[in-house]
């Protein structure tokens, strides 16, 4: 073996390029150290998204270019992960213990939004990532059943209430505190204020990512989150049909208008494959989505299947992420879910954590 230095290594690991931040390992940072001993290397990566379950094939594409460029065979790759929060809309505070708020949002119902929030609640957690999940459904709650959880959510000093947690993911819904089958008859202002009240009086511990599955439209939740929560990007969620896709550009303009990031969009029910013959249809239609992130310049993040197991292990209250782990829709879904992270990740940091308090006071 020839020779290897330090900037072989580095002008090797430039050619490797990250498939969801869509640029070089260099680029991205990421690489924290290299040492060279002999014809032992060690690379050290730090990953700004969570990529527990990905690492491997990260270092296999690190080892295989490392080889091809350089020669060297006797390289270890070490890969960690940090998480940090990102900038929120200006003149809103980031919550304390919620590092990065994403709205998942649709522009009309029956897209699969919630069960869509769910498995990428449930991806983020199974890469490596603290994660929280609110139900901003004031009206329809399904998470509840969705997460396999029931019962109320404790409250120790009576006045914030704990979150309940299954799966590894901490979650918050008004149908804890209500009876399934009681309908929410609320007008607007209450609906808002019960949303504000979830969000901040729920003892969120320590969370990387908070995912927040809002009901369809653009009405006063989605406005009141838009203008007071402290969003760090937004999910589109759309079938590929056209009515679909009409509805989910107003959630697009609607977080645009209020300067909330576009992290991507997500395209459910792309595709029926049939569980008899196995014939692949387009029952809503064939790219609608990648046309709607094309004309908004933002990316499609993936595109999921119209499959009847989703739906029945989502009803069970065990979502496809952990039902099915090692499936090919549970990966689908923690693609698109470090396809967000990913997105996130490039997007301005959150400074004010260094700044001090400055106090004034009269003398």
């Amino acid at each position: 073996m020839s020779e290897v230095s330090r900037e072989k290594i580095e002008q090797a690991l430039d050619q490797v390029v990250d498939p969801h931040l869509n640029t070089s390992l260099v680029g991205a940072k990421a690489v924290q150290d290299i040492r060279v001993a002999g014809e032992s290397v060690t690379i050290d990566l730090r990953m700004p998204y969570p990529c527990a379950r990905w690492a491997d094939s990260l270092k296999a594409m690190v080892l295989e270019t490392i080889a091809a460029q350089t020669g060297a065979t006797d390289v270890t790759v070490n890969v960690t992960q940090k998480i940090i929060a990102h900038s929120v809309q200006h003149g809103v505070k980031r919550l304390e213990n919620v590092k990065n708020i994403i709205a998942v949002a649709s522009g009309k119902g029956g897209v699969g939004k919630s069960t869509t929030s769910a498995n990428l609640a449930l991806a983020l957690a199974s890469e490596g990532a603290t994660v929280g999940l609110l139900d901003a459904d004031i009206y329809g709650p399904s998470q509840p059943r969705m997460m396999g959880l029931s019962g109320q959510p404790e409250s120790v000093d009576g006045k914030s209430l704990e979150p309940m947690e299954n799966y590894g993911v901490q979650t918050m819904s008004i149908g804890f505190l209500i009876d399934e089958e009681t309908p929410m008859i609320w007008r607007g202002p209450m609906v808002t204020q019960a949303l504000e009240q979830l969000l901040n009086d729920t003892r969120w511990r320590d969370l990387d990512y908070l995912i927040i599955d809002l009901p369809p439209g653009t009405g006063d939740t989605q406005l009141t989150l838009a203008q007071k929560v402290p969003v760090s990007g937004a999910i589109i969620v759309t079938t590929p049909q056209d009515i679909a896709l009409l509805d989910a550009r107003k959630g697009l303009k609607m977080f645009e208008k209020v300067e909330v990031p576009i992290l991507g969009i997500v395209e459910n029910m792309s595709t029926h494959i049939c569980s008899e013959c196995g014939h692949e249809e387009h029952i809503f239609g064939q790219g609608g989505g990648q046309t709607m992130a094309d004309e908004a310049s933002i990316d499609l993040l993936g595109c999921l299947p119209l499959e009847l197991g989703i739906r029945l292990q989502a009803d069970s209250g065990k979502p496809t992420v952990v039902s099915e782990p090692n499936g090919r829709t549970a990966e689908i879904y923690r693609e698109i879910a470090r396809n967000a992270a990913a997105r996130l990740s490039r997007q301005a940091k959150d400074y004010t954590a260094k700044f001090p308090n400055i106090v004034i006071q009269n003398t």
